[in-house]
């Protein structure tokens, strides 16, 4: 019989064990009970492991035009991306990576705009996905459904939001730009995107949600949703058409390259601004930018004789005018400093209202002294000079009116040392149209907060300048420098035929930075003032430009401009009488087509019906506008079967004037009447193309110009 073993268990190593489980124990029980181990909340800790937040976006408001045309919106972008890694697929018939890469890289190569070598590159890569950049990213819509449609095994796309600006190259300055951060975030840098960046923005929302450990929402569980505030969408001033019309002028001046140009069109009554054109421009898309200052808010410059109007208009406020008193033009001394007309002789003894019109330093500057520094200041000061106007554009600068001194009194009365900026130039115009009172200038026609209407741009009184009686007389003296015939006159370049334009010439020195004036023949700044119909303006035209080489284009562009405005406002003016005679046109709607043809070709009139139905649905002119004999008359018909007309030798006018009946787009190339269209006569008109107008001179140019013409070229100063 055996004895049983004995186990004897050391007393210490026993109490040892105890005093470990015991330990154990007390920790998860203080785990357990104390929200707070080692300094972590372990709660909290617990959450956030499994808590997943998710962004969800605001989208960026849009800006409008005043039509209601989109100029700036938030659109979808992609990004091309390549799965090379195998472990992707699980059916071979069914490949969910890249398996044949020189074919991926062959029919992605003409659509991202990338090399085949450079995709193939990046198919070898050994990863387990790639991004095929740069051409492959922030892509459209369309060009994700053009590579979808590829059925390329592997391909996929990332999706984000981007800025999209439909127009491109257009109204540039003004809408600026707004671009994606790291983030997604879509930020404005410039322009109205800039200055109204918050409101645009809106603000982003969240969804935070208890996920599993692959980042699955768990089932049954409520997530908490923040949602996302859109932004506010802006309506601009800015009608389209008249931009178009603003870029074709600026195309026109900029033809040969400037340093800077700025052009743009006002509401002269209420202060809207409605179409705004600077160069150099860019395109916001592709954010190709020289400069990151818009010339029309943020360039000052010495406005040169275009000051003139408000130098005369200080005078003639202040009782210190009688136009017709004589003064020797050429030359005047001021202590020991030299003043000269812009030819440096004058014009002998002429009366101060043919000074204005010959843009003469000299009687500028007799007024000038009559005025005396303070109230010469004090005016101008009144317009808005020397101060911002406040209108909604960032950087918007102030210029500088200081002038102390005899000849800086005389030198700022046609324009010389001071500066200004172009929408200063054009507040103080519209006093011109408001009898004597300045109206703030603004862009932002109205804010929408979904439905609702947050904010409502409207017309701004500021101040009281001058007396209808003053405003009158300077409106008589800016339709003489056009319109006179006057052989003195530096407006008659700019003469157009079937609206009273009134204006003035500027011409200024550039300052130099070692001090004095640069001296060089194209050194100068070249401006145009002007209203119109300078009876009752409407209108305010400004343009400005910086080394202008052919002096021929300025003129040549704010023709075409006030013809193209006119037009598509109808703005004619009514006093405008040729030898064959005038007629008030009736209206034609609801007449039949054949009958009113006849009876209108029979008064001499030129007759263009649109559509081959019976009965007039609408017409240009609009009924009671005064035309000349031989003017073309359009009607539109209630025809479904509309052709292009024979358009060769029509005016810019004319092919305006059609389009704008039928809603057809259009763009110029050149100046003068129609050489040729993309279009055939008897071709069907197809609303969703551009037609494109080739334009040229039927005379010679050089010709056509007066003596006085000639010789006003060839001086850089008046």
């Amino acid at each position: 019989m055996s004895k049983a073993r004995t186990i004897r268990i050391n007393r210490v190593f026993l109490m040892v064990v105890v005093f470990l489980f015991a330990l154990i124990i007390a920790k998860l029980v203080y785990v357990g009970l104390s929200p707070v181990v080692d300094g972590v909340n372990i709660k909290e800790f617990a959450d956030s492991r499994n808590t997943k937040k998710e962004t969800i976006v605001a989208n960026r408001g849009t800006i409008y035009d005043s039509n209601g045309e989109i100029l700036a919106q938030n659109v979808n972008s992609y990004t091309v991306i390549a799965y090379l890694s195998e472990s992707r697929t699980t059916d071979p018939e069914n490949p969910y990576h890249v398996v044949d890469k020189e074919k991926t890289a062959k029919l992605l190569s003409p659509i991202i705009n990338m090399t085949e070598e450079r995709i193939l590159e990046l198919l070898n890569y050994d990863v387990y996905q790639v991004e095929l950049g740069p051409g492959g990213r922030g892509l459209t819509e369309l060009v994700k459904e053009e590579i979808e449609a590829l059925d390329l095994p592997g391909i996929d796309f990332i999706k984000s939001t981007k800025r999209y600006y439909p127009n491109a190259d257009f109204l540039s300055y003004t809408i600026g730009y707004a671009k994606t951060d790291e983030v997604n975030n879509v930020i404005g840098e410039l322009g109205i995107e800039l200055y109204y960046n918050e409101i645009l923005t809106g603000k982003n929302g969240y969804k935070e949600y208890q996920s599993d450990m692959y980042g699955y929402q768990i089932a049954n569980t409520e997530p908490l949703i923040e949602e996302a505030e859109d932004g506010n969408d802006i309506y601009l001033t800015i009608d389209t058409n008249i931009q178009m019309f603003v870029e074709q002028a600026m195309n026109t001046l900029t033809e040969y390259g400037v340093d800077w140009a700025s052009i743009s069109i006002t509401n002269a009554k209420t202060g809207e601004i409605l179409g705004i054109s600077s160069s150099p421009s860019f395109d916001p898309n592709i954010k190709d930018i020289e400069s990151y200052y818009d010339p029309f808010v943020s360039y000052t410059y010495e406005p040169g004789s275009t000051m003139k109007i408000f130098s005369f208009m200080a005078a003639i406020e202040n009782g210190l005018y009688d136009g017709e008193e004589l003064y020797n033009s050429g030359q005047l001394m001021i202590g020991e400093d030299k003043v000269t007309d812009w030819n440096t002789y004058g014009w002998g003894k002429i009366s101060f209202n043919r000074g204005f019109y010959a843009s003469s330093n000299v009687a500028a500057t007799l007024l000038a002294q009559k005025l005396g520094r303070d109230k010469l200041k004090d005016f101008y000061e009144s317009l808005g000079y020397g101060k911002i106007t406040g209108i909604n554009l960032p950087e918007e600068q102030t210029g500088v009116i200081n002038f102390k001194y005899d000849i800086e009194v005389a030198n700022a009365a046609f324009g010389q040392g001071m500066s200004v900026t172009p929408i200063q130039m054009v507040q103080a115009l519209t006093s011109l149209a408001n009898n004597g009172t300045v109206i703030k200038p603004y862009i932002v026609d109205k804010i929408m907060d979904g439905d609702e209407i947050v904010y409502e741009g409207k017309r701004e009184e500021l101040r009281k300048v001058a007396s209808p009686e003053t405003i009158k007389q300077v409106l008589e003296l800016m339709n003489g420098t056009v319109n006179s015939g006057d052989s003195i006159a530096t407006g008659l370049s700019y003469k157009v035929d079937f609206v009273n334009l009134g204006g003035k010439t500027g011409t200024a020195q550039i300052a130099s930075e070692s001090g004095g004036y640069m001296t060089g023949y194209y050194d100068n700044i070249r401006s145009f003032a002007g209203v119109f119909p300078y009876e009752d303006p409407e209108i305010i035209v400004y343009a400005v430009v910086r080394r202008l080489t052919d002096t021929s284009l300025l003129p040549k562009a704010v023709k075409a401009l006030v013809e193209d405005v006119a037009t598509y406002l109808n703005i004619t003016s009514t006093d405008i009488i040729k030898e064959e005679g005038t007629y008030e046109v009736d209206s034609f709607i609801n007449t039949a087509t054949k009958e009113t043809k006849e009876d209108l070709e029979n008064n001499g009139f030129e007759v263009i019906t649109i559509g081959d139905g019976n009965i007039i649905i609408d017409q240009y002119p609009k009924k009671g506008t005064t035309i000349n004999e031989k003017d073309k008359i359009f009607l539109l018909t209630n025809g479904t079967n509309k052709t292009y007309p024979d358009m060769t030798n029509w005016s810019r006018s004319d092919v305006t004037s059609f389009a704008n009946l039928i809603g057809l787009s259009v763009t110029f190339d050149g100046y003068g009447y129609v050489k040729s269209t993309t279009s055939k006569t008897g071709e069907t008109i197809n609303l969703n193309q551009t037609l494109k107008v080739i334009l040229e001179p039927i005379y010679n140019l050089e010709e056509s110009l007066t003596e006085n013409d000639k010789e006003w070229q060839e001086y850089n100063v008046f």
